[in-house]
């Protein structure tokens, strides 16, 4: 069972990136997936959500209406399309998913408890 994070890179201010986040040994569809992002020198922070099955989303304020989540049920994977970047959106990015059912991670802010964790993917954003 395992989470590959992977699209990070550099990127200039105003740019688009995806991030991928694939799944193996499991079905991601059966999963809420959500992403986090960690600084240097701050917390780690959510990010997006996107619930099981339904494909109901979550965005922190920061990044809603800039970021969009999509699922691929065929390649299992799940993306995290990062556009209109700016500098404090440079950080890694980590996916992680969750067997809570229905809405809860969305309904909660992606504040729940995940079973699985990807490696995280550093995202850059030049000015």
């Amino acid at each position: 069972v395992q989470l590959q994070a992977s699209g990070g890179g550099v990127a200039e201010v105003g740019r688009s990136l995806t991030l991928s986040c694939a799944a193996s040994g499991f079905t991601l569809d059966d999963y809420a997936i959500a992403w986090f992002r960690e600084a240097p020198g701050k917390e780690r922070e959510g990010v997006s959500c996107i619930s099981r099955r339904d494909g109901h989303t979550y965005f922190r304020d920061s990044v809603r209406g800039r970021f969009t989540m999509s699922r691929d049920n065929a390649k299992n994977t799940v993306y995290l399309h990062l556009n209109s970047l700016e500098p404090e959106d440079a950080a890694v990015y980590y996916c992680a998913a969750s067997a809570d059912p229905d809405r809860i991670a969305t309904s909660r802010g992606c504040r729940i408890e995940y079973e699985y964790w990807g490696q995280g993917t550093l995202v850059t954003v030049s000015s």
